[in-house]
Formats: structure tokens, C-alpha cells, sequence
């Protein structure tokens, strides 16, 4: 079959039947306008042939290896036109999705797709990223970062200039504006908005108001009784942070006074999505078949096509480095250079505290440290396709953004609204020569917070967390707060956690050194060297776990459940009790490990309270001879699955609902598969019985004969506009939100990048994208890594590719 004629006779279908859709996340269900069919919506289908264009840096080429990745060399004129051809071929392949995400960042989005983006712009422009973005271009400009990202945007104007624009620029009938430098960096405050743009602490105050205080502390503990953390007691390795001697630091609790309503319910749709996170570890070379190291990452991110990340391999005279970018950005962010590797994983870090305050009667003033205060007033136009255009009055206060709804407000502090360092981080991490220049560069990653892995062709093995951290303390002048007298109230100066909303106007936990919109000096933030970090650990694992118990400093409490983790270390564990070295064939076998923690916790206790249920005997067979794994062949994964979420909805859904509480605020699985039998939430029939009435509701909407790859595909990774021509092939899979091979088809949510980098030169890196390296409808590399990443398959992670030049850049005439 030709496909690009099946493809082509599809746009025609679909577009001439006038079918339209969409979604984009975290932005869903706005792209629904859609211009007529007409030959400029669409480009030429031919493959790339070589180009000439012409670059005021140098000459630099661009070549293509069998996956679509971007093999980009500039041997004599440095960094400058290396990172001019990046912003070319990263706009060749990924234009449309690139100034998507800036129009949902800077709130311009209503723009091109109407006024069901309202929400969503009113949301970013009162946060004001694009303030954000600004402080952080200002603190670069002049250096060599700086340079470097001022080179990528001419680079992507260039391609934005001389190529035809992407289909979806026709379909939504307007032109891109020119890239900015300001636009990478607004491509990091998404990344690390999110990351750690949470509103849990808004969402905690709400649940103490509607369910108690108890019912907070049963159904929301800050702390999950496991024994894997990230850093364990018996970790082995040198130097593991110094946390000997944790300081004093007392948990704040909620005081259920703010209502925020309809302010939280806005806001809930522009937080980080739940269940966000990855998986990552570092093994030293004393277990290593090589005697070097391996380092091993899949970051679990929003499935989409295109895929968020962008592959590419880089080089000049003095640098070579290869791994995945996101798009808008021009350095390689996970990845390896000659000299080591490294990985990231969400390290649910506290970042954003949220403030009250007492205002006057008109509302325009608040009152701060016993004074009245004018809020900082920005009148802001946000532009409406086929509407009405919005004005918005944005208002700041010392603290940050001031959100607003229905009259109810609430004050924010993000780390992310002041100049932070890290596009300068990830750039040296593409130039470190070891793990001393490794370390330097880390210090400069401000934001987001992260467990970083790395090992190198040394031998060095390292884990750290990145990112700024505030420090919370609670001053005599506060003492008058009426919410810290209902607290737990701190000592003169004892840190306390972020874990409520604090009175903005007698300044309570106010981070010392912070500068909204300006350079802060970060002076009340965790020192570098104590944060939690193990120098050369024997083997290391994250999955976004709780990192130590009893860390130096409050860094978060918002942590996965730990399912991963503790399948990750009985993995790493067993492998190191047996005689067997660790290799990086077994590495992927762990990145595909299908096993889940999760039902291996509480299938016993569900075939023993199913037992003897005279309908159910042939269900509790299945369940009983299972190995706990969630693969696509499996009958038994599908009943869990589907017994899971119902006996989670038989436990809350009845009194959440009477309380105005949807299932996003429903528990964790964790807690809810480790409450007590008489828990109130099982009413007066115990838990037992509720778990065998899920069950019989679950199994009433699964087929005869259906298995778990039925259900468990890859059909919720759609495009934007999430029309069938543009949406990938739909394949089975496996794994779930609770297995290392993490897949959530519910939230399109997964491993959205797998990379394996042993160490010994004679062993080569791995990796697999979920769908392809470009976002061009008609390329053969749209989506032709999908199916390897379905089946656990990977493809080599090229250091070299030969072949034609596919874009050749060349000194301008007058550049002479």
C-alpha cells in the first residue's frame, strides 16, 4: 500500500466531510476552528533533498540518519552556527507544535482558535510566564548561552522564512510571528511549570473544609510508610549530603479557612498533571559486566504526536553531544556527550508557596508588614478569533501573581517568576569533560526541581537534586497571624513546610532573597551542598519516591506513590545478590518490566474475600494463578485494572460527590489500599465486601475473551487536533501507571523517552520516541519509532551518520 496516497486521500476525506476536533495538553478541546480546505494547508510530500541556505555565523550541516534524527556539525565556526542550524531543523520538523505551546504560554491562544481558550489565557497571562521568560533572557544576554539562543531563533525564522508553514498553520488559516529568543525561554517556564506547578495546597485547604481535619490526615498523609527512597540508609557510596544532623522543621497543617471555590475549580485544569514523573538510575561499574557505568532514564511526560521531546545529535571541534531536547529548546537536556550521561526525574520538590491578605474596602489596596500597599496593575487585551477580544487587569503583589475568580483571590510565589540559570546548566551539561564540571554546571540549574543521575567514562557515579529550594521560617514579627496561632506554631525561626496557605499581609514564610520578575540572590534557599545528593552511590534508583527520611532540609511531600520504587530496587537488589553483572540488555529489560507492585499488594486479599463466591470462582482463578504483571496477553491485568478503579469509586465516589468533590480529589492507591478493614469508608459492609461488589460491577463491562491489550493501546497518543488522518496507528501495549514500562492510557501520560548509555566505548547507547522525530504529517519518520516503542524495542542512539547533506549552511556573501 502507498501510504503517503492513503494519507493524502484521508486530509481530503476527512477535511472535505468538514470534521472537526481537538485537544492539546494541558489545553484541551480548543482547536475546533478550522479554515477550508485549500492547497496552501499543506506541504510538499517529497523526501528532503539537499538545500542550500545561506547563515551570517558559518557554515554548518544538517544531515538525517534512517530515524529522522538530526545530525547537526559545524566543525570550524563554533557554537553560534551550530545552534543557527538547530533553530533550522528543529523549525523544519516541529514549527507548528513549537509556536503552539508559546501561544498557550504567553495566553494567545484565543487568538487563533476562539474563545474556548479563554480560561487558558486568562490563567497564563495573570500568572505572567512571559514575565518570567523575560527576567531569565535578561540575565543571559551577553553570554555565551545567550549567544547561542539568539542564533537558534534566527535559525528558526530563517526555516520559517524560506520552508512552506506546516499543514496545521493552514487548517487554522494564520501565520506564525518570528521566534524570539524571549520564546526558548518560555519554553522553560513550561517545562518547569510543568514540573512543579502544583495547587496541592490549595486542594488540601478545600478537603479540610468539606471532610475534617481527620479525614485529611487518613486520606492525605505527608508521609507513605515505605521502606524505598530514593537515598536508602544502606546506600552505598561516599559523601550522601551530609544529613546526619536533620535541623528542626515542623509540619504546618491546613486551616480549612480558604474557601476558593471557584477560584481552585479554574485553576485545577492549569496544574501539572497528576502521576507525572519518571524513572531513572545509575549502576557503578564494580557491577557492571564492563566495569564502567550505566545510566538508564525514561522520563514519564504528556504522550503526544508529535512527541514532546526532539532528537538530535550535535557537534563542533569541542563539543559532541547527543540526546533529546524540547522543541523551542536549543540544547540537548537528557542525553550523553563524550565524557558521561545523565537522566532527570521530578523530584516533587515544594516550589510555589500561596498568600492571603487583608485588603481595603475598595478592594486596590492589601495590607503587608502594617502598611497599605497599592497591588501592581497591568491592564492586559487578550485577542479572541471570530469573538469579542478580553481585557484582563493583571495584579502583583511582593510576593508574585495575585489569581483572582468570583472574588476570591490568592497570592502566589513560583521559583519560575525570577531570572534563573537554567538554560545556562543544560547548555555546559553538553560541554562537561567530568564529573567536576558536571557538579559546576548542576549548581546553576535553578529550576525545575530534579533528581539528576550521572556516571562517565571515568568511573564517577553521582545523584543530586537540582533546583532552588525555599527555606520557610516563622518570625516573631508573624506571631500575630491568626492562622499560625491556629497551626502548629513554629518557634522564632524554625523552618516550616510549605503545607498551607500563609498570611501574605504579616509576611509569614516569606523566602528571603527572592526577587519576582527580577535576579534574585536566593539568599533563604537550601544551600547547594545540602541538598540531598550521593557522591559515586554502588547503584541508585528514582521513580519521583520520597528521596531520604529524614532530609537536612523540608524539600516537598508531594511524592509518588511508591510502586515503582520498590519494584526498581528488588530488581537492581536481586540482580546485585546474584552472581549475574548488570549489562545494558538487562537494563532494558527493567525499562520494559511489566510487574506491578501495586496488585501484587493487595491481590491475595482480594482472592481471599472473593473466595467462595459462587459466581465469581472462574475470576478468582485467574486472578490466583497471575504473576502481577500488566501485559497486553493477560485476561487477569484487565479484571484488575478495571476492579481497581471501581473499588476506588465504591469508597469515595458517594460522599465525595455529596461534598462537591470530584474523583481528582479522591486518595491515592497507596492509601487506599492500605486502610484498615472498618475504615469509615467501607460504611458499615467492611472492606471486604466492597471489594467483591467492585468486582462484579467491573467484570459486567469486560467482554468474554477481552485481555488487557485490548483495553491498554497506544489510541489515546492523538495529535492537537486529534483527527484520525494526524493520530498514530493504534497498537497494544503494556504496562500501566504503576509498572516501570509506565503507560496510562487514561491520561496519556508515559514513558516519553527511553535511553539506556553504558559507558565502555564498545558498548553503544540505546533510546526509542513514542511515535516519531518529526511533526510532519507526511515524513516517513512521523511516527515510525511507535510501534519499537509499543513492543519495548529500542533503536541505536547514532554518535555518527553518513550520507547526503540534507541542509547545507553556508557564509553569507557579505559575511565574508
Amino acid at each position: 500500500m502507498d501510504i503517503d496516497t492513503t494519507r493524502r486521500a484521508l486530509v481530503a476525506a476527512i477535511v472535505g466531510g468538514g470534521a472537526v476536533g481537538g485537544s492539546l495538553s494541558p489545553v484541551r478541546g480548543y482547536l475546533d476552528r478550522f479554515a477550508p480546505f485549500s492547497g496552501s494547508a499543506w506541504r510538499d510530500a517529497t523526501d528532503r533533498t539537499n538545500r542550500r541556505v545561506e547563515s551570517p555565523y558559518g557554515p554548518a550541516t544538517v544531515r538525517y540518519d534512517e530515524y529522522g534524527t538530526a545530525h547537526v556539525e559545524s566543525e570550524a565556526g563554533g557554537e553560534r552556527p551550530l545552534y543557527y542550524a538547530v533553530g533550522y531543523a528543529q523549525a523544519a520538523d516541529r514549527l507548528f507544535q513549537m509556536d503552539l505551546q508559546r501561544r498557550v504560554m504567553r495566553g494567545e491562544l484565543s487568538e487563533v482558535v476562539g474563545e474556548r481558550a479563554l480560561d487558558s489565557d486568562e490563567f497564563h497571562v495573570r500568572m505572567d510566564f512571559a514575565g518570567g521568560a523575560a527576567a531569565n533572557l535578561e540575565l543571559l544576554s551577553g553570554t555565551p548561552t545567550g549567544e547561542a539562543v539568539e542564533a537558534f531563533a534566527e535559525g528558526v525564522n530563517a526555516c520559517r522564512e524560506r520552508e512552506e508553514l506546516p499543514l496545521e498553520f493552514g487548517l487554522l488559516d494564520y501565520e506564525p510571528d518570528p521566534w524570539t529568543p524571549a520564546d526558548t525561554m518560555l519554553m522553560e517556564q513550561q517545562i518547569s511549570w510543568g514540573l512543579t506547578g502544583s495547587f496541592r495546597t490549595l486542594r488540601r485547604e478545600r478537603l479540610a473544609r468539606k471532610l475534617g481535619e481527620d479525614a485529611v490526615k487518613e486520606l492525605y498523609p505527608f508521609r507513605m510508610d515505605h521502606d524505598s527512597p530514593i537515598i536508602r540508609s544502606d546506600s552505598a557510596g561516599g559523601d550522601d549530603g551530609g544529613t546526619d544532623g536533620a535541623r528542626r522543621r515542623r509540619r504546618v497543617s491546613p486551616s480549612g479557612e480558604f474557601e476558593g471555590g471557584d477560584l481552585l475549580d479554574w485553576l485545577s485544569a492549569f496544574e501539572s498533571l497528576p502521576g507525572v514523573g519518571s524513572n531513572s538510575w545509575v549502576v557503578s561499574g564494580e557491577r557492571t559486566e564492563s566495569g564502567k557505568p550505566i545510566v538508564a532514564n525514561d522520563p514519564h511526560l504528556t504522550l503526544m504526536a508529535p512527541p514532546v521531546w526532539y532528537e538530535m545529535n550535535l557537534r563542533t571541534d569541542d563539543v559532541s553531544v547527543r540526546g533529546v531536547t524540547f522543541p523551542g529548546v536549543p540544547f540537548v537536556v537528557i542525553g550523553e556527550n563524550d565524557s558521561g550521561a545523565w537522566g532527570f526525574t521530578n523530584s516533587g520538590a515544594d516550589v510555589i508557596d500561596f498568600y492571603d491578605y487583608e485588603t481595603d474596602e475598595s478592594g486596590d489596596r492589601y495590607r503587608y508588614r502594617g502598611e497599605w500597599r497599592e497591588f501592581e496593575t497591568e491592564e492586559r487585551t487578550i485577542r479572541v478569533a471570530d469573538g469579542e477580544d478580553r481585557t484582563v487587569t493583571t495584579r502583583k503583589t511582593v510576593h508574585g501573581p495575585l489569581l483572582e475568580r468570583e472574588g476570591q483571590r490568592v497570592g502566589v510565589s513560583w521559583t519560575g517568576h525570577t531570572a534563573t540559570r537554567t538554560s545556562a546548566a543544560i547548555h555546559e551539561y553538553s560541554k562537561s569533560g567530568g564529573v567536576d564540571d558536571f557538579l559546576a554546571a548542576t549548581k546553576k540549574m535553578d529550576l525545575p526541581t530534579q533528581n539528576v543521575v550521572y556516571a562517565d567514562r571515568e568511573g564517577n557515579t553521582l545523584y543530586y537534586v537540582t533546583g532552588k529550594i525555599p527555606v520557610r521560617t516563622i518570625d516573631a514579627a508573624d506571631r500575630d497571624s491568626e492562622s499560625n496561632r491556629q497551626s502548629e506554631s513554629a518557634d522564632d525561626g524554625e523552618e516550616v513546610w510549605g503545607t498551607r496557605v500563609f498570611d501574605g499581609s504579616a509576611g509569614e514564610a516569606e523566602w528571603e532573597g527572592f526577587e519576582p520578575f527580577g535576579v534574585s540572590s536566593w539568599e533563604g534557599f537550601v544551600p547547594f551542598e545540602e541538598k540531598p545528593h550521593v557522591r559515586d552511590p554502588d547503584y541508585l534508583g528514582t521513580a519521583n519516591q520520597r528521596i531520604e527520611d529524614d532530609p537536612e532540609h523540608y524539600v516537598g511531600e508531594q511524592y509518588a506513590v511508591p510502586y515503582r520504587g520498590q519494584r526498581l530496587y528488588e530488581l537492581l537488589d536481586a540482580r546485585a545478590a546474584s552472581e549475574k553483572p548488570m549489562t545494558p540488555r538487562f537494563m532494558r529489560r527493567v525499562q520494559r518490566d511489566a510487574k506491578s507492585a501495586r496488585a501484587e499488594q493487595v491481590r491475595e486479599e482480594l482472592v481471599s474475600a472473593a473466595e467462595g463466591v459462587d459466581d465469581l470462582s472462574g475470576t478468582v482463578e485467574t486472578l490466583r494463578n497471575w504473576d502481577a504483571r500488566m501485559t497486553r496477553d493477560s485476561r487477569a491485568a484487565l479484571v484488575f485494572v478495571k476492579w481497581f478503579d471501581q473499588f476506588r469509586r465504591e469508597a469515595f465516589a458517594d460522599e465525595f460527590e455529596a461534598k462537591g468533590l470530584d474523583e481528582s480529589y479522591y486518595p491515592n492507591d497507596w492509601v487506599l489500599a492500605t486502610l484498615p478493614d472498618d475504615s469509615r469508608w467501607f460504611g458499615d459492609e467492611g472492606r471486604e465486601a466492597v471489594m467483591v461488589r467492585a468486582l462484579r460491577k467491573a467484570l459486567d463491562g469486560i467482554e468474554e475473551g477481552a485481555t488487557y491489550g485490548d483495553y491498554n493501546t497506544t489510541a489515546a497518543i492523538t495529535h492537537p487536533f486529534d483527527q484520525s488522518f494526524l493520530n498514530y496507528t493504534e497498537y497494544p501495549t503494556d504496562g500501566s501507571a504503576y509498572t516501570l514500562n509506565n503507560y496510562r492510557k487514561e491520561s496519556a501520560v508515559g514513558s516519553s523517552w527511553r535511553m539506556v548509555c553504558p559507558m565502555a566505548e564498545r558498548e553503544r547507547s540505546v533510546c526509542v520516541l513514542p511515535g516519531g522525530n518529526s511533526g510532519e504529517y507526511f515524513s516517513d519518520h512521523y511516527d515510525d519509532q511507535l510501534r519499537l516503542w509499543a513492543d519495548g524495542k529500542y533503536k541505536p542512539m547514532g554518535r555518527d551518520v553518513r550520507g547526503e547533506t540534507a541542509i547545507s549552511f553556508e557564509t553569507r556573501e557579505g559575511d565574508r
